[in-house]
């Protein structure tokens, strides 16, 4: 009877982690979520999830193998295996997530932050496919980044290279929970749009539906449709946002000229709205030798799988990196 090789892909929230069975090809076999109870340690999610994997594991096809286990998590470090002062999450300075793993079960375990997942992701499930150099970008809460040269993650002397979030727009400006000022994610993300509305409605006279939402129930979502409806302001909200985010990815194209950028996560769905005028802007910023070569796209994940997927695309690339070696 022939041997279903799958691998685990696990993605860890501040407060939802979800994971699933995946293929060599991207199918996600199956899937599920629980709460990751940030307040709790690590080893008590991981006992949770050894838990809950198994339950699934038992409907799986007969003869389905695992074949590794890829984890996305904020602040890890895919050299060191390690999450390490991640912010929503009380796990202390360092918490080795890959051998809390490896207590339970013997198979390949890699770690890397989420946005380096989705940038794998892409890189063998998604609209990157066949492609050496790439950047995804996931605009969320925040904003991350994972950087593709020459086929592999670029993770740099300790494994956290690659942070276009944290590079600095403005060294005065909007600040930064990370702690310092003005970085591109405060300006570029779901909370940086809401910060850039909230401003635009102190700069402005202009009428505007937006004048009547509390800044405590202001979405990035609201704004979104706001904009689709045609009102100007949070029309230049979303430019505003894409004129910086433009600005800053030109930067990241002159250190590693890539083949594309794709653009994933919750603020990507609004799609031309900030595809659009993000593409024109790129074009304007970017140094005169790169200029009408560059693909800006959406994210060719499936939305809502894109994390699982990506930490699925993790395992299965260190399991082939590991195949490959001679022994």
């Amino acid at each position: 009877m022939q041997t279903n090789e799958c691998v685990i892909g696990i993605d860890i929230g501040g407060t939802t982690t979800s994971f699933g069975f995946v293929d060599r090809h991207g199918t996600l076999i199956r899937e599920d979520t629980l709460a990751t109870l940030a307040h709790q340690p690590a080893d008590a999610l991981v006992a949770r999830l050894y838990d809950a994997i198994e339950k699934r594991r038992t409907t799986l096809p007969p003869q389905t193998r695992l074949s590794g286990i890829g984890i996305g998590a904020p602040n890890a470090s895919y050299l060191r295996g390690t999450v390490e002062n991640p912010v929503n999450l009380n796990w202390g300075a360092s918490t080795n997530l890959v051998e809390l793993f490896r207590q339970r079960y013997d198979l390949p375990v890699a770690i890397t932050n989420d946005a380096n997942a989705a940038a794998i992701g892409e890189l063998l499930f998604g609209g990157a496919h066949g492609m050496k150099h790439v950047i995804v970008i996931t605009l969320g809460t925040g904003l991350g980044s994972g950087i593709i040269v020459n086929g592999e993650l670029l993770y740099g002397a300790d494994g956290f290279a690659g942070e276009l979030g944290h590079t600095t727009v403005d060294p005065e400006g909007r600040c930064c929970a990370c702690g310092k000022q003005g970085c591109l994610e405060t300006y570029v993300s779901a909370t940086g749009l809401c910060r850039t509305v909230t401003e635009l409605l102190a700069q402005r006279l202009d009428p505007s539906p937006l004048r009547e939402v509390s800044s405590t129930v202001l979405t990035s979502k609201l704004i979104y449709e706001t904009a689709r409806d045609g009102d100007p302001l949070a029309l230049a909200a979303f430019d505003t946002t894409a004129r910086i985010l433009g600005m800053k990815l030109a930067d990241a194209v002159a250190h590693t000229s890539p083949e594309a950028i794709f653009l994933s996560g919750g603020l990507a769905a609004a799609g031309d709205l900030l595809l659009a005028p993000t593409r024109r802007y790129l074009e304007e910023f970017l140094f005169t030798p790169y200029k009408g070569k560059l693909k800006l796209l959406p994210s060719g994940l499936p939305e809502g799988s894109g994390a699982v997927l990506g930490a699925a695309a993790l395992a299965w690339h260190e399991f082939d990196k590991t195949s490959a070696t001679p022994p």
